[in-house]
């Protein structure tokens, strides 16, 4: 960890790496594709990241768990650094996740109904089996 000054500290990719459990290369990629491309960098080039970017990749980590795609990802990362006049087309984009994510609820939640079934007949069949021993 370095400390750039009194209130501002920033962390190298090793130390992100550890607190995020990306890897190097993922964060590398990132910044690559555009998903994280204000990551500073030392006088020497190596990149330097604030309690900000990590909060950044604790969100893009959401948004990886929600299943958008990285092209979203990227495009919503593009509408942030436009500024506020993009807040309706991120809530747009938000949405639709939010729309796809309720959606793959539902289906999960109908394809636990089916097991939770399954499981309870071959418990009650396990059941009466050992009563009729």
């Amino acid at each position: 960890m370095v400390v750039m000054s009194l209130t501002e500290t920033r962390y190298t990719i090793s130390e992100v790496e550890a607190r995020t459990g990306l890897t190097q290369h993922t964060l590398r990629w990132y910044e690559r594709i555009g998903l994280m491309p204000h990551v500073d960098r030392s006088h020497s080039g190596q990149r330097r990241f604030s309690e900000r970017d990590l909060d950044w990749l604790a969100f893009v980590g959401k948004l990886r768990t929600t299943g958008m795609s990285v092209a979203d990802m990227v495009r919503y990362a593009e509408l942030v650094r436009a500024g506020e006049g993009t807040f309706d087309e991120r809530r747009e984009l938000l949405e639709r996740t939010r729309h796809e994510v309720r959606s793959r609820i539902a289906e999960l939640t109908d394809a636990l109904a089916v097991l939770d079934f399954k499981i309870g007949t071959y418990a009650m069949s396990t059941v009466a089996g050992k009563a009729e021993q």
